[in-house]
Formats: C-alpha cells, sequence, structure tokens
C-alpha cells in the first residue's frame, strides 16, 4: 500500500503527468499549498494549465522524457498510457510513481474525517453542496472538487487536516483505494464500459470500495436507486439511507413542491423524527437527492441544522451544471456537463417542464466506446426535447473508432420520430442556432468534452 505523509515531506518535488485535469490541478495546488515544489506536464495548454502557472507551478507542454528531473514522486492521470515517455523516464530512474486515484487514496489517511462522494452522476453536485455548507461553519475542510465552484474561485481549497471533502470516481476501479469515514454513493449505473465488463464488474468495484472502511465510518445512500441495494451487505460501519417520498428511509423527503422556475423546495423527516424544511436554489428533482446527500453528510457530522439550511438554499451550482450562458434573441443558452444518458434525460426533463417555448439539446458525445456501448441507451434520452442536434464525437483519451459516428445515433433518433440532426462543427452549429432560435426557447449544450465553448460562442459571438 502506498502511503504519503502530507506533514513530513519525505517527497520534495512532485512531478505530475496530465497536470491539466481538474482533479490533478486540484492536487497540484493542495501540494504547492503544502510546501511542495511542483511541476507537470500536459498536451496542451488551458485555463487550468495557465492558473497553475502563475502559481508557480513549473510546467511543461508536450511530454517528453527530458521533463523528468530527478522528481522524488511522479503521479500520472488514468488517461496516461504505458508508452508515455514521461513515465517510461521516471520508471528506468526508479522514481516511485502512482495513479492519481492511489496517491488520492493515500492523502485521505492524512484527515481525521474525509468526506467522499462517489456514484455514477451528481459527484460534483453533491461534493460543491457538501463544500458550501461546510466553508459556512466552523470547520476548516479542505476541499477537492470536480467542478469550478464560484465561491472557492477554483476547485480546491487548502484547509486544515480535519475534513477533507472530495469525489470519489469509479473510473479504473480508483475507489479501490479509498478510505474515507463519510461515503456517499449516489447511484449506481453502467458507465465507463471501456473499463468494466459490465454492471455486476461496477457493483462488485463498490463492494471492494465498502471493504476499506472500519467500523467508525458511514456509508450514506439512496434507497430508491435499486442497485446502491446490492452493496448494503458490504457496509462495515453504520448504513444510513436517503429516498424521495419513501418511508422505509431513515431520511426522507416528502411534500415536494417547485417555484416558478424549478427550484424544489421539501420537507425531510430526520433520522431521528424531526421534520426540517429545505429550499434549493438549484433546479431539478434530481437535486433533491443531491441536496439530501449533502444535508446528511454534514449533519451527521456535527453541523446545525440552520447552517445547513441556509447555505444549501444559497447553493447555486457549478460551473458548467445546469449554467445559464447568457441570451440570445430572447432565447436562453445554457450547458451542461451531462454525457450518460441517464444525466442527459433527467437534466431535459427538468429543464422542459418549465420552458416556454421550445427545448433544443446540442449533444457532443464523449468517447467512441461509450457511444457504442450506451448507443441504445441514448436513444431514449431525448424525448424532453424539442430538437436534438449531435456534434462530432469528443473523442477524448482514445484513438479513432471508424466504426462508430455520431451520424448513426442521427439517423437511429430520426427512426423512433425525434427530430434529430448531425452538425458536426461548432461553428456550424452556432450559425443553425442563429437562425433557428425564437423568443423564450432554451438551448442547452451538453457533455463532458467541451461543449461549454459552443454554448459561449453562441453567446459571444452573435
Amino acid at each position: 500500500m502506498f502511503k504519503f505523509d502530507l506533514e513530513r515531506h519525505d517527497y520534495k518535488y512532485i512531478h505530475f503527468i496530465g497536470v491539466g485535469g481538474i482533479s490533478m490541478s486540484g492536487l497540484a495546488q493542495l501540494l504547492l499549498a503544502k510546501g511542495y515544489e511542483v511541476s507537470g506536464s500536459d498536451r496542451s495548454d488551458s485555463k487550468i494549465i495557465n492558473h497553475l502557472r502563475e502559481l508557480g507551478v513549473k510546467i511543461s507542454i508536450g511530454q517528453k522524457k527530458e521533463n523528468i528531473t530527478n522528481p522524488d514522486l511522479v503521479i500520472y492521470t488514468d488517461a496516461i498510457l504505458d508508452d508515455n515517455e514521461e513515465l517510461i523516464a521516471a520508471k528506468k530512474l526508479n522514481v516511485p510513481v502512482v495513479t492519481r486515484g492511489v496517491f488520492l487514496g493515500a492523502l485521505m489517511r492524512n484527515y481525521k474525517n474525509s468526506i467522499a462522494v462517489s456514484g455514477s452522476h451528481g459527484k460534483s453536485t453533491t461534493t460543491s453542496m457538501i463544500s458550501k455548507i461546510l466553508m459556512h461553519s466552523d470547520k476548516d475542510a479542505t476541499i477537492l472538487l470536480g467542478g469550478e465552484l464560484d465561491e472557492m474561485k477554483g476547485n480546491v481549497r487548502v484547509g486544515s487536516e480535519e475534513y477533507l471533502v472530495t469525489e470519489a470516481c469509479e473510473y479504473k476501479g480508483n475507489i479501490r483505494y479509498y478510505y474515507p469515514q463519510t461515503l456517499i454513493v449516489l447511484n449506481i449505473d453502467e458507465d465507463h464500459l471501456d473499463y468494466y465488463k459490465d454492471l455486476a464488474d461496477i457493483v462488485d468495484t463498490f463492494r471492494e470500495y465498502l471493504t476499506n472502511q472500519d467500523e467508525n465510518s458511514m456509508t450514506i445512500t439512496n434507497l430508491n436507486e435499486e442497485n446502491n441495494r446490492l452493496i448494503f451487505d458490504s457496509v462495515k460501519g453504520k448504513l444510513i439511507t436517503y429516498a424521495q417520498e419513501n418511508d422505509e428511509a431513515d431520511y426522507c423527503a416528502f411534500n415536494i413542491k417547485f417555484d416558478e422556475i424549478g427550484r424544489p423546495n421539501f420537507d425531510l423527516r430526520m433520522r431521528n423524527g424531526d421534520v426540517e424544511h429545505f429550499e434549493l436554489g438549484v433546479i431539478g428533482r434530481h437535486n433533491i437527492n443531491n441536496a439530501m446527500a449533502s444535508i446528511i453528510a454534514t449533519y451527521e457530522n456535527g453541523i446545525d441544522v440552520e447552517t445547513i439550511r441556509k447555505n444549501i438554499l444559497k447553493y447555486e451550482g457549478l460551473d458548467r451544471r445546469m449554467q445559464i450562458i447568457g441570451e440570445v434573441d430572447d432565447a436562453t443558452i445554457m450547458t451542461d456537463y451531462g454525457h450518460h444518458p441517464s444525466e442527459i434525460k433527467v437534466t431535459l426533463d427538468a429543464l422542459k417542464e418549465h420552458t416556454k417555448g421550445r427545448l433544443i439539446c446540442v449533444w457532443q458525445p464523449h468517447t467512441y466506446s461509450r457511444t457504442k456501448t450506451l448507443f441504445d441507451d441514448f436513444l431514449t434520452c431525448f424525448d424532453s426535447s424539442d430538437e436534438v442536434i449531435i456534434t462530432d464525437i469528443y473523442a477524448a483519451r482514445e484513438k479513432f473508432d471508424p466504426s462508430i459516428h455520431s451520424k448513426d445515433v442521427v439517423d437511429a433518433l430520426v427512426k423512433q420520430g425525434i427530430n434529430a440532426k448531425y452538425i458536426g462543427e461548432f461553428e456550424d452549429c452556432r450559425d443553425y442556432i442563429y437562425k433557428e432560435i425564437k423568443k423564450d426557447d432554451l438551448v442547452l449544450t451538453t457533455g463532458c468534452g467541451n461543449p461549454d465553448v459552443l454554448a459561449r460562442m453562441i453567446v459571444e459571438d452573435k
């Protein structure tokens, strides 16, 4: 097991391969603030890379063996392949080399109380809700987010070693290396099937994750998610359940109502039988689940109800999560990070309920493998949209795969009677939107590649 003592500085100089990712950059900033010398490399410049430079991280664009100049430790992201020049060079020099997931797991052991948010959907929102509450409590929490929170002016906050709040992504089985005291499982769904064999394989990984707990830990999970029930018998510590309108749950939301733009308010029956009322500053029924997980995690860790109530209302969302970018011709332009069929469906359903005009969705598929393995599921998630535009697939870590194309999804959607069309390039999408939008329409660009760039183009280029 890899161990890392945050205060002893056994490793004085740490190098990150793929430092431009949101999670990697957060770890780099944390270590820099703790007094370590930090360097990193990535394929290209970005907003994140420029910010790291400004903080004092030595950055190399392009990953070459010359970038490995005797670091004490090398951390690399899951997107890095075995033939990476820097990775090979570090191993030749016998430098300790670990993945981001292994390092984050070792980092958790430095904190008295760690809160880790896992699940196929909603991790970033829930983690940032918890962060919002803790930042306005007497807990000096260290926070690592998978998105940017305006109040933090980024995705990392360096606090004491009492509390650590972080996302716990299951990709490549990384959760197996994590050791939180408060473990949240939002949901378990078929995703990352370029790594996992099937849903059963994903469930087994969550089971293994739970075995890292001790008897003093707690697992918080949604009772209404059927796949969550498959891991209950692996919980070592305390199991706490929540759900909407399900009296079997320890915490139950009921009397659910929405305001004119879709922001929920609800009564929550607490585990001790008390009933508390909460209002949210974000829209959508799915955010009730995220809020409940956040309320429970903070309440069970000693935060008073009034602090929770006040700050859950003030939470207005993360960058790229149902984010309003601006208006064009009295139509609203939004962007979202949703890239899995379940996420896209939930977002579109929530938006449709309160959209006066048409709901136009521009989807950028993320990776060839996800598009192919979840092909049939993607055909079921656009029913709430009046029009679907699909751009070229964002390859991310993958090489070109000629066996799948965005046109294939469009053709299948059209056969089902969905108003769908293929427009590969962002510039062409922008021009099409300009011709088509009318007053009170809502245009949503979605995906975890860079569809936010398109949303900003639509607003800023007009």
